[in-house]
């Protein structure tokens, strides 16, 4: 409550104290964009380009958990194969990763 109400008073009399008191509120918000805002903003562009150059016989993961590969690309479906002749329609949205990046990760 204190810092709040310090936060709220009147700095016209101090002029550049004002000013300062700036800087720590937009340090923050800098280090929030370089360091959250920004690498997931990456994160979710590099998995839209992703999702829109799916191609048939791409090795996928979907967000359940099943691991297939794709038998066909519609404009927001795919078919993937998750075993011989057994396959599912599922959205593009769906689909997180291929199977080569989960490799990479371990």
């Amino acid at each position: 409550m204190t810092t709040l109400y310090i936060l709220l008073q009147d700095t016209t009399t101090s002029g550049s104290a004002g000013a300062f008191g700036m800087w720590p509120l937009l340090l923050i918000i800098v280090v929030f964009y370089f360091f959250m805002i920004r690498p997931q903003m990456k994160k979710q562009k590099a998995l839209k380009n992703y999702r829109s150059s799916l191609q048939k016989g791409d090795k996928v993961i979907t967000t359940g958990g099943i691991y297939g590969k794709i038998s066909s690309v519609g404009d927001n479906t795919v078919d993937v194969e998750i075993a011989n002749g057994l396959t599912i329609k599922i959205d593009k949205y769906a689909i997180l990763q291929d199977s080569s990046d989960l490799a990479a990760q371990k």
